[in-house]
């Protein structure tokens, strides 16, 4: 028997990159978790169906978080006065070390998950540490939150501290193992192929985690020129390669599979091209890319040669785990951008960032990110009375609003595949 589900408020969503759709005291309705439509008034076959009315509430998707970094959560707001490669080496592997703990990691996690599950995001793409048994102390935490999300167990066996260093032949058998075990244990996480980053990640390793990418079908992440350095040091170490993209593409986990790569903040127009035939999604953080200077990312560019783009947090390169933040760093960021270094990319609109945090980065996951029929009912429910002011508000200018002044304090209920988290 089907599962309807009805809900009744303010609704927004973006059906394109372009402009927002708006719908006044409406209603979205869910069959089995996929939506079925939205309507100004409930269609007959739905009347005696049980209505969830929001009243003056702003029902948006769930926001989708395409990089974020769980072991890091505890020290977000840490080491922002430095560059990436400094900043690695004296707070993120100190922090992910201590994974080996699982008490460390159980309650460590414990304070993520919890952040993440009251926040406005409903997907995620997560990177762990390399250690399996706190790995599969988040996937619990995670499958037991509601979310759905992809969870990486991380992989480096060069480039790193003695403590961090796996050995080549463990981390490959030690990530098909987990694999296994992650693809029968869990509904709504699932595991997802993480290289750290090419400086860490032998050839051996690579072309392994190429190998159990194909083998299993597995998604990709990972990083992409972030930063200068890190891509001065990529091509000292593969000088045989053109590119840093070249790199992951000569491993088959570049687009052989479902790829996230974060940051892409130095792309040369011929990585630009292959990421587009790859069908490669680039997570935008544009928080992170500030907080440990990276630069700017040339989002409109990628935009115009009609590469995908979502938006990640990248806790902790970037401090808020809120995705409403994201969406106003890429605008601002976007916006320096014209100012100091192309004047003829125009800044990023809230129509086109929002698109981004929802359909642009749902789409990684398949029908995601929008309340058009057929997409999974994924879905945030937002009280932003105390945010409107005395002047009547479209319901684009209450969006704005809450984007700016929320950062997910305002959360009335959230919905994953249509079932309630929140």
């Amino acid at each position: 028997m089907e599962k309807t589900l009805v809900l009744k408020g303010n609704i927004i969503f973006a059906e394109s990159i372009r402009e927002l759709k708006t719908l006044e005291d409406g209603f979205i309705v869910s069959e089995d978790g996929v939506v079925t439509g939205v309507f100004t008034q409930l269609p007959r076959k739905y009347q005696n169906a049980e209505v969830t009315d929001f009243g003056d509430s702003l029902i948006i998707p769930g926001l989708v978080d395409l990089h974020v970094h769980a072991p890091q959560f505890a020290i977000r707001g840490m080491g922002m006065d430095l560059e990436l490669i400094p900043w690695l080496n004296q707070y993120a592997f100190t922090e992910e070390a201590k994974y080996a703990d699982t008490e460390y990691a159980d309650t460590a996690y414990s304070a993520f998950c919890a952040a993440l599950k009251n926040s406005a995001t409903t997907r995620a793409s997560v990177f762990a540490s390399l250690h399996v048994p706190a790995t599969e102390i988040l996937m619990n935490m995670l499958e037991e939150s509601g979310l759905a999300t992809y969870v990486g167990k991380v992989n480096m066996d060069r480039n790193c501290p003695n403590h961090l260093v796996e050995k080549t032949c463990d981390s490959a058998s030690d990530t098909e193992d987990w694999i296994r075990c992650s693809l029968k244990s869990y509904k709504n996480t699932k595991p997802i192929i993480t290289p750290r980053f090419v400086p860490s990640c032998s050839e051996e390793l690579m072309t392994a985690l190429g190998a159990l990418a194909g083998k299993y079908h597995l998604p990709v992440q990972s990083h992409l020129s972030e930063n200068r350095d890190e891509i001065k040091w990529v091509k000292e170490l593969h000088p045989g390669l053109e590119t840093y993209s070249d790199v992951y593409d000569y491993f088959g986990l570049f687009g052989q599979e479902p790829t996230i790569m974060a940051h892409c903040v130095y792309l040369s127009d011929y990585e630009m091209d292959l990421i587009l035939k790859r069908g490669v999604m680039v997570a935008h953080c544009p928080q992170s890319n500030i907080n440990i200077s990276s630069g700017i990312a040339p989002v409109r560019k990628m935009l115009q040669k009609g590469m995908r783009v979502g938006l990640g947090t990248d806790i902790a390169g970037g401090f808020s785990i809120s995705m409403f933040r994201a969406i106003t760093d890429a605008i601002q960021s976007s916006k320096m951008y014209a100012v100091l270094i192309d004047r003829n990319q125009a800044p990023l609109t809230l129509p086109e960032a929002f698109y981004m945090a929802t359909k642009g980065g749902g789409s990684f996951w398949g029908k995601v990110g929008s309340f058009e029929p057929g997409f999974e009912l994924d879905a945030v429910v937002i009280d932003d009375g105390d945010l409107n002011g005395l002047s009547p508000l479209t319901l684009a200018q209450r969006l704005e609003r809450v984007v700016h002044l929320s950062e997910d304090r305002h959360i009335k209920a959230k919905y994953v595949r249509g079932e309630t988290v929140l």
